[in-house]
């Protein structure tokens, strides 16, 4: 993929101890910069438009959100990162380990512990499947 941004239609799906699946299907833009490669997208919630950025390199991914949900969650494969997460009512602190980043053509899957405010939340698995939306 080049530098040039093309259409995907992206399914983000959240699995959270193997339980709890979360699933979404939405359209956005691919690209690649440097070494990174991004994805884009916008979710429509009731509180409003929700703004997505996942980015990866090497053992590293980043998810940022913005706009009616505010969230940074940064990875680094075995290593401990804090991010945030923003609400309404307060910002809370979030500690992410990812235990796997893996990224190939058409896929980003992290597995990941999550805690929040000190707690664990659980183990979460993000996979993200995409592919160019030919309309």
């Amino acid at each position: 993929m080049l530098n040039t941004e093309i259409p995907v239609k992206i399914n983000v799906k959240t699995t959270i101890d193997e339980q709890e699946t979360f699933e979404l299907v939405v359209f956005g833009r691919a690209y690649r910069k440097g070494d990174a490669f991004y994805l884009r997208y916008e979710e429509v919630h009731e509180e409003g438009t929700v703004r997505t950025i996942v980015k990866v390199a090497n053992e590293e991914a980043l998810i940022l959100r913005s706009g009616a949900v505010k969230m940074r969650l940064p990875f680094r494969l075995h290593t401990e990162l804090r991010g945030s997460y923003e609400m309404p009512f307060g910002t809370f602190e979030t500690i992410t380990m990812a235990r796997r980043i893996e990224h190939k053509e058409g896929l980003i899957d992290i597995l990941y512990d999550f805690t929040m405010q000190g707690s664990p939340a659980g183990r979460y698995h993000l996979e993200i499947t995409f592919q160019e939306d030919k309309k």
